[in-house]
């Protein structure tokens, strides 16, 4: 079974700040990030990628060109060239160690964009000692097992991982009564958690089958990206674990008429 880890010690289901909140600041900014904080939000949820010179920044797409005043890759740029860049033509682009050492309190879910960001990122980690303060999820079965057999060089910590997409799909198969094997091996890893699309489109990912399968193998379940009350209301009636959402007034509203807001989470 998954073992126990800090980053999931928290009582009931979590409400993560999807990119620090996209849907009313820059996403992946400072300012994003400090609103979801003031709201009351303990949980952050971010991307990282990694600069040519081994910076490790909280910043979804590969290159500059959509959201920032700038182009370019990130991993064939150095930092100086990307710190100039501006989110939104106004935010500058966070260090994750910016954000961990902003917010000691605050846990953050990150999600590893890009293979050259693996060995950066276990770097990080280790200056920051951050290991019990993050989950590290990716939609690369390849580089979570690559962060896996890195992170065993930087501590001897269990650090929360998510299922990969594999994981993932083998944990939908088994909701519809398909085979366990894979799953069970999986599970004894170590991996504590499965972090999935709540849905593909109007066609629903995550059903009540699929959030009691999970729990079954002792996987917590967290939705992204979730920001319909009526959602966040169906998977919350069915057990869910943690939501992740842009719409940090509507999910902390929908939590807080159940009384699931966690009242408790002071901050920073």
């Amino acid at each position: 079974m998954p073992r126990s880890y800090a980053f999931l010690d928290h009582p009931g289901p979590i409400p993560f700040a999807h990119r620090g909140g996209a849907g009313s600041r820059p996403e992946n900014s400072m300012a994003a990030f400090q609103r979801a904080i003031d709201l009351g939000y303990r949980y952050l949820e971010t991307d990282a990628h990694a600069t040519a010179d081994g910076v490790v920044v909280a910043f979804h797409d590969r290159t500059l060109d959509r959201v920032t005043d700038s182009s370019g890759a990130i991993s064939r740029l150095p930092y100086a060239h990307v710190a100039k860049a501006r989110i939104a033509g106004t935010e500058p682009i966070p260090r994750l160690e910016d954000i961990l050492g902003s917010w000691p309190k605050a846990r953050v879910n990150i999600d590893l964009k890009d293979a050259p960001v693996i060995g950066p990122l276990a770097q990080a980690l280790h200056r920051t000692k951050a290991w019990d303060r993050v989950c590290i999820t990716s939609f690369s079965t390849r580089r979570l097992a690559q962060m896996r057999a890195r992170l065993p060089l930087f501590t001897d910590r269990d650090v929360c991982m998510s299922l990969g997409p594999r994981g993932v799909m083998a944990l939908r198969a088994k909701s519809y009564g398909g085979a366990t094997d894979k799953l069970v091996r999986l599970a004894a890893t170590g991996i504590a958690c499965a972090q999935v699309p709540h849905g593909l489109g109007r066609v629903p990912f995550v059903t009540e089958a699929f959030v009691a399968k999970a729990h079954d193998l002792g996987l917590k379940v967290h939705a992204w990206t979730v920001n319909d009350a009526a959602d966040m209301d169906r998977l919350l009636d069915f057990g869910i674990d943690g939501i992740m959402t842009d719409e940090l007034t509507t999910l902390r509203h929908v939590m807080g008429a159940r009384g699931l807001w966690p009242r408790a989470i002071t901050a920073p």
